[in-house]
């Protein structure tokens, strides 16, 4: 029988966002720490609160495992001198491994022979090692660190005490001034200090002291409780994931209850009472079964059900006062207009390099109306876009959105809308914030999503232009986010604008604004390589090989939905077996036209009825080519260069490329850049690994 081995990391109240990593951090530590050491065991579970991280790991065997390892010498020749001898390296290798020159053998090698020894690797008594975790809960990362006292430890929250138990026996360690032991701690106000005699025991032990170590389970406690409001009161409780599980990790025993306020408030619109109650309170709002906001919200106390209704009026209370603050910044906010608030933009810095919100806007208005016109769109919606882009920041003003920053966009159309401004403007206010994160929702409407652009563009461009590129995991200002947003919105829109001219339209008014730390000396070289990664990283979204994307992405960024069609299409083709032949001609054609930079073919030098064929072919794929290119059938451009593998292979059985007459050579090779230019206009199709091949 193993032991069961038990440690517990107990700590101030870490933030909520940070407990799911750590534990899932612990848990990989853990694993690779025990495959490192050769210790098998049965089960691994790992536990998180607030409070405590732990790992449980379940009939750990009592010693390492032995092992026989094969351990590579010199080359024979190396260990053998003329006469055959051992020499001084055979046998200082094998003294090293604890070996004699008796236990040498021979293995060859890529056509050379090698000496080796196996090596017996006796497993040492696991209670030897234990102290060794020591290192896994040191190493633990957190988005943010502190130091405490004097200690030299750096996490997020002081540690308070450690758990170490292999079965009763107590593993001895120490961390920060804190010395290992079998005492824990229950819930802070309902529980008491306990010991834990058997790791087995941990989960119920701690559950008596009103602390229910395992996540899910508080999850799962927190959605019955959810269920059993729902049922009693006859309405709905919408449940946000990331608010769930936040919550989990914001309670060690969660209790769920139901609170109300005024419904005056119900005035105030619906996503400043549902931030006021999410955002704030970490409250879940309360609608009719026909999804009505109701004036309730549901709660979680991080405690029990005593005294429930006292705490209940406490949260309401709370709430209440949030609500009224709310009610008033919206009375007051609509007393002034919103040339007020977009005059007061010229009074808060964006970026101190880059001037004003109120400089940003009037670059943000060009940039989105010279898009609107590169794109073709009609006057009417030219107007709207350059309106909605002046409006675009003016709520950030406002003592709403001054209060509840969550709201911002939001306000901006809601306020929009009460001072009579057009129903698409409006509604481009909030989307020009649009996607929020990598995969977050893109604006519905042509406006919104033309200022959504041109917005993080000025960010990008601006931002790249002082010198503020993004750094490894730094990235203050967001860019990476912005930039894959431009690439989703243009490709999801069907834009036909290149992203690189995109870039050039946002740098073109940054020249023309004269902003002195702005450098475009080798700004066009950043941003194409920074764009460029972005684009790589959505094509990997999508599923699509990193050889395919490298075959894509080379040089210019290009019109996102042809970029993104294009990988598709080799995508399908990689691992196509009936692509091989095409693949085979192209790539070999691709392969021979590098020696050449001429394209003049001269006909009358032709000899073979092949290289006549190929030369027709050519010119008949490359006019179909062009056409169906520009009709956006890539699928119907790419067959067409399929159809010149049979010519191709023809060409090849019949023709020495490299003949001795060099006219004829030259010819030759010419007629063939002529083909791998019209394939390089597609992709790189040398850079892809052809999974046929292999």
């Amino acid at each position: 029988m193993g032991k069961n081995v038990l440690f517990e990391i107990g700590l101030e109240e870490l933030p909520a966002r940070f407990v799911d990593d750590a534990q899932r951090q612990l848990a990989a530590k853990t694993q690779k720490w025990l495959e490192t050491l050769r210790i098998s065991y049965q089960t691994l579970k790992t536990f998180s609160t607030p409070r405590r991280l732990t790992v449980l790991i379940n009939q750990m065997e009592e010693n390492q495992t032995t092992v026989e390892e094969e351990v590579k010498g010199p080359a024979i020749k190396i260990a053998k001198d003329d006469a055959g001898n051992w020499t001084k390296a055979a046998i200082g290798f094998t003294k090293g491994q604890g070996k004699t020159v008796d236990d040498i053998y021979t293995k060859d090698i890529n056509g050379v022979t090698y000496i080796f020894v196996n090596k017996i690797i006796e497993g040492k008594p696991v209670v030897e090692l234990l102290p060794g975790f020591k290192e896994i809960i040191e190493s633990i990362q957190f988005g943010k660190n502190m130091r405490w006292g004097t200690q030299t430890l750096r996490y997020a929250r002081p540690i308070r005490w450690i758990v170490a138990l292999s079965d009763k026996d107590v593993i001895p360690f120490e961390i920060a001034g804190v010395q290992t032991s079998n005492k824990t701690y229950g819930h802070r106000f309902l529980g008491k200090q306990i010991e834990i005699e058997n790791p087995l025991n941990y989960q119920e032990q701690l559950q008596e002291q009103f602390v229910i170590v395992d996540a899910q389970d508080r999850e799962n406690m927190i959605l019955t409780g959810i269920k059993e409001v729902e049922a009693a009161g006859g309405y709905e409780v919408p449940i946000d994931k990331d608010l769930l599980q936040e919550i989990r990790n914001l309670v060690e025993y969660p209790t769920v209850f139901v609170g109300s306020f005024e419904e005056e408030y119900l005035d105030l619109p619906p996503e400043v009472l549902i931030t006021s109650m999410k955002e704030h309170q970490r409250y879940f709002p309360v609608k009719s079964t026909t999804g009505e906001l109701l004036p309730k919200f549901v709660a979680v106390r991080n405690g029990d059900a005593n005294a429930i209704e006292t705490v209940m009026k406490g949260n309401e209370k709370v709430l209440r006062a949030r609500l009224s603050d709310a009610e008033f910044f919206y009375q007051e906010d609509q007393k002034n207009t919103i040339d007020f608030y977009r005059n007061k933009l010229s009074n808060v810095v964006f970026q101190e390099k880059l001037g004003t919100i109120h400089d940003k806007v009037n670059r943000v208005v060009r940039i989105a109306e010279t898009i609107a016109k590169a794109l073709q769109l009609d006057t009417s919606t030219i107007n709207q876009v350059t309106r909605a882009a002046a409006l675009s920041k003016f709520d950030l003003m406002t003592n709403m959105v001054n209060e509840f920053t969550e709201l911002q966009g939001i306000m901006g159309e809601k306020y929009a809308r009460i001072f009579g401004e057009e129903e698409a403007v409006a509604q481009a206010i909030r989307e020009h914030y649009m996607p929020t994160s990598a995969q977050g929702e893109l604006p519905e409407t042509e406006v919104g999503a033309v200022v959504s652009v041109a917005d993080k563009l000025d960010t990008i461009v601006g931002c790249i232009g002082v010198g503020l590129k993004p750094t490894g995991s730094q990235d203050p200002y967001g860019l990476r986010r912005q930039a894959i947003g431009i690439l989703r919105i243009a490709n999801d829109a069907k834009w036909t604008i290149s992203v690189a001219d995109l870039l050039d339209i946002a740098e073109t008014v940054y020249q023309s604004v004269n902003l002195s730390a702005f450098n475009s000396d080798t700004l066009y070289e950043e941003l194409n390589s920074f764009v460029q990664q972005r684009v790589a990283f959505v094509l990997k979204e999508n599923g699509i090989e990193q050889d395919v994307i490298h075959s894509i992405t080379a040089g210019q960024v290009g019109v996102m939905p042809i970029i993104t069609e294009k990988a598709r299409i080799l995508s399908e083709k990689r691992s196509d077996p009936t692509f091989k032949s095409s693949q085979e001609a192209l790539v070999r054609v691709l392969n021979l036209a590098e020696k050449t930079d001429q394209t003049e073919v001269n006909i009358n030098l032709f000899e073979t009825e092949s290289e006549a064929n190929l030369y027709s072919a050519y010119q008949t794929v490359a006019e179909n080519y062009k056409s169906a290119n520009e009709q956006g059938e890539l699928s119907e451009a790419f067959h067409q260069l399929e159809a010149l593998t049979e010519p191709i292979h023809q060409f090849f059985d019949n023709n020495m490329v490299m003949a001795d007459d060099e006219a004829l050579k030259n010819n030759r090779l010419a007629l063939l850049k002529r083909i791998a230019l019209l394939v390089n206009s597609f992709a790189d199709l040398q850079a892809i690994e052809w999974k046929q091949q292999f």
